[in-house]
């Protein structure tokens, strides 16, 4: 019998209610999810063609911790607003080390902190960054431009010898931003009161010192801050690497305990099908037929995949730490994507899933949402970002938070 979705509307919440007791991942699915724990998030939003899923993943991650500290009016942060600040950091970062590191539209959780710490933030409605009645972002063009003008630059730098360059690029960088996105945000009024970037964020209470990234890679030590050595680590910040145990312990304790948690892995899988609202890695992997392929920055529904186990339950790999980590060395594990985690599932026979909020808009059957099975989990993660009470008392002891 198919699934009949009834839709909650309070205070401005994306939480959907099911009035059968079947929930599942497509129509024709036998698969039949059961709810352990389902914690509130913002409506699901499109991150279009652009790079920008870091933004828009963390936002929502921190738009749950408003809800979760009281604040109930489903507010929406600007993920645009990130982007531009992220962009203009780059781009002096990058200059300074003579193009040395990578300037590209991705980025990392721990971006969101910083930024918002150095510049504040702005609700969504305060700047949007569409213009010109555009309705879906498109940054490939804004993208080829930036990367045109920080080659220009460099080339400059390159052929000027010792006389450097002028003060005049940021201006003109801040001019292209401005054209495609919008103009800085200086003042805004939310709610009949004004605010700037800095107040508006000081008035949310979030202690960015709360937040930490976790890891598990075999290359670094264990319970130990490490960087992770991925191009959209461009800010180089840090993460804690644990075990992989610990690791999966922690995303299932903060979910148990009201957190949500902010997700960064590989969606480059056979197995990662948002179509068909799930992702897992079954111990068979040719019975998964694809057609089609990615976008190049993993930002739509992508290629086609058909396989039996998107449909009912089947046998998946057993992931160790080894195959985990020859994954990531041999880079068939690579940094894809951000998401944000906001619940814990498991199906017929028992298997853990968590429910993921996509950033590709609510064109699949669990609008925007998918299952991610505990092994496609162990698997494919590359970081999760929380907040540190979210911990057990056991790993923060390991950890000496």
């Amino acid at each position: 019998m198919k699934k009949k979705i009834l839709f909650l509307a309070f205070t401005g919440l994306s939480t959907f209610l099911f009035a059968q007791d079947k929930i599942t991942n497509v129509e024709e699915s036998d698969y039949n999810f059961q709810e352990i724990v389902r914690l509130d998030a913002t409506p699901v939003c499109s991150q279009g063609y652009t790079g920008t899923c870091w933004s828009f993943s963390a936002l929502s991650f921190f738009e749950s911790e408003l809800i979760r500290m009281g604040n109930k009016d489903g507010l929406t942060l600007s993920q645009m607003y990130i982007v531009r600040k992220a962009y203009e950091d780059k781009a002096e970062k990058y200059l300074r080390m003579d193009g040395k590191i990578n300037f590209g539209e991705g980025g990392a959780f721990h971006d969101i902190p910083n930024i918002i710490e150095k510049y504040g933030i702005v609700p969504r409605e305060a700047y949007t960054g569409l213009l010109n009645d555009a309705t879906a972002y498109n940054h490939s063009e804004l993208y080829n431009v930036l990367e045109g003008f920080m080659d220009g630059l460099m080339e400059q730098l390159r052929s000027n010898g010792s006389h450097g360059i002028s003060n005049h690029w940021h201006a003109a960088f801040s001019g292209i931003l401005d054209a495609y996105i919008g103009k800085d945000v200086k003042e805004f009024e939310y709610k009949g009161k004004k605010y700037t970037p800095k107040s508006f964020a000081e008035s949310l209470k979030l202690d960015m010192d709360n937040y930490i990234s976790l890891t598990s890679f075999t290359n670094h030590d264990m319970y130990e801050k490490c960087m992770l050595a991925i191009p959209d680590n461009w800010n180089w910040g840090w993460s804690y690497n644990v075990a992989l145990e610990d690791l999966v312990d922690a995303c299932e304790t903060a979910l148990k305990n009201g957190y949500t948690v902010a997700w960064g892995a590989d969606v480059s899988e056979k197995g990662f099908s948002f179509k068909n609202g799930i992702a897992l890695v079954p111990e068979d992997p040719s019975t998964i037929v694809v057609s089609g392929r990615d976008n190049k920055n993993f930002s739509d529904a992508g290629a086609d995949k058909s396989s039996n186990a998107f449909l009912y339950p089947v046998k998946e790999m057993v992931i160790t730490p080894q195959i985990r980590q020859e994954a990531y060395d041999n880079k068939t594990t690579t940094d894809d994507h951000g998401m944000h985690i906001v619940g814990l599932y498991k199906d017929q026979n028992g298997k853990r899933y968590f429910l993921v909020k996509n950033s590709w808009g609510t064109g699949n059957y669990p609008e925007g949402y998918l299952y991610v099975s505990e092994n496609y989990f162990r698997y494919k993660t590359i970081n999760i970002y929380l907040h540190k009470d979210a911990l057990s008392s056991g790993l923060t002891k390991k950890l000496s938070i």
